[in-house]
């Protein structure tokens, strides 16, 4: 609970975290990999380099870092099980000209360090984009690891079932 303690201390709430906004889901887990799918700053709208300084593009990539957040939390139960913050994609709205796109990108990647510490460090790229969905003025998606990979129940089922089949024919012998 250390990391749910931090976000307390750092004034940040935890709500449900956005639906998606299309026919995709918010994460998909493989083994010990989280995929969370891209997310922005809600209702905020605008383009950098023409409406927006990169203070107001921090903001915005801080506030979907936080959405990020809750879809962890959502997916994950705890946020103590997040291992690392493998992968950063941040991508921002801008003109041609823009050419500060890290700068607003860092608005996420120092709220993952805030609250995961140095388990927020992440691979990142940060790239310019003519236009995203709904106007927002970034959109971050990330991979996550996770601990203790979810079991294969539904795999290992069929395996027990033609166990208990072979005992019961043992028994009929």
């Amino acid at each position: 609970m250390k990391t749910e303690k931090r976000l307390q201390e750092l004034g940040i709430e935890m709500k449900a975290p956005p639906s998606p906004v299309a026919n995709y889901v918010n994460a998909v887990r493989t083994g010990n990999l989280l995929y969370l799918a891209g997310k922005g700053p809600g209702p905020i709208k605008g383009r950098l380099g023409e409406n927006m300084s990169v203070e107001d593009g921090y903001t915005a990539a801080r506030l979907t870092g936080i959405s990020l957040i809750q879809v962890m939390k959502a997916e994950l139960g705890e946020l103590d099980r997040v291992v690392r913050i493998v992968k950063v994609l941040g991508m921002v709205n801008c003109t041609p000209e823009f050419g500060d796109q890290p700068k607003v990108i860092n608005g996420c990647s120092d709220l993952f360090v805030e609250v995961f510490g140095d388990r927020g460090k992440h691979a990142r790229s940060a790239v310019g984009m003519g236009g995203l969905p709904n106007q927002i003025p970034v959109e971050v998606e990330v991979i996550v690891e996770v601990a203790d990979p979810p079991r294969r129940a539904a795999a290992k089922r069929p395996a027990a079932r033609k166990a208990a089949k072979k005992k019961a024919a043992k028994k009929k012998r």
